[in-house]
C-alpha cells in the first residue's frame, strides 16, 4: 500500500522562488526608504520657501519705512542667499523624486516577477493534485473491476 499513495508535491522551482521573494524584500525597502528621503526634502523645500516668502515680506516692510542703503544691502544679500537655497532645495527634491520613481519601477518588477512565479506554483500545483485525483480514480477503477470479475467467476462456478 505504500506505492499507492500520492506522491510529495515539490515545485522545482522553490529557490527561485525564495530568491525573487527576498530581491522583491530589498526593492520595497529601497522604495520605502526613497519615499522617506523624498518627504524629507519636500519638508526641507517648504521651510526653505518659507524663509524666502519672510525675507520677502520684510523687505516689503522695510521699504515703507527709511531707506538705509546699507542696511538693504545686507537684507538683499541674504535674500539672494535663501533663493539660491531654495533653487538648491528644488533640484535636490527633483533628483529625491527621480531616485524614488526609479525605485518604485524597480518594486514593481521585483514584485510581477514573484508574481510570475506564485502562478506558476498554482499551476504545478493544480496539475499535482490533478495527477493524484487520476491515479485515485485508476486504483478505484481497478479494484472496481477486480471486484466485477471475481463476483463473476464466484457465480459462474
Amino acid at each position: 500500500q505504500e506505492g499507492d499513495r500520492m506522491k510529495r508535491f515539490r515545485f522545482s522551482l522553490q529557490a527561485v522562488a525564495v530568491l525573487r521573494a527576498h530581491h522583491e524584500l530589498k526593492a520595497r525597502e529601497a522604495f520605502a526608504a526613497a519615499v522617506q528621503a523624498h518627504r524629507q526634502t519636500e519638508e526641507n523645500l517648504s521651510q526653505v520657501r518659507g524663509r524666502v516668502t519672510a525675507f520677502e515680506t520684510d523687505l516689503a516692510a522695510r521699504r515703507k519705512q527709511r531707506f538705509s542703503a546699507a542696511d538693504e544691502a545686507q537684507t538683499l544679500g541674504a535674500y539672494r542667499q535663501e533663493c539660491s537655497a531654495e533653487a538648491e532645495a528644488e533640484k535636490v527634491m527633483h533628483a529625491a523624486r527621480a531616485v524614488m520613481q526609479q525605485r518604485r519601477a524597480d518594486y514593481l518588477d521585483a514584485h510581477r516577477k514573484v508574481e510570475v512565479v506564485k502562478r506558476l506554483e498554482v499551476k504545478a500545483r493544480t496539475r499535482h493534485r490533478l495527477a493524484g485525483l487520476r491515479e485515485e480514480q485508476a486504483i478505484f477503477d481497478d479494484t472496481a473491476g477486480y471486484r466485477f470479475v471475481t463476483r463473476r467467476a464466484a457465480l459462474s462456478v
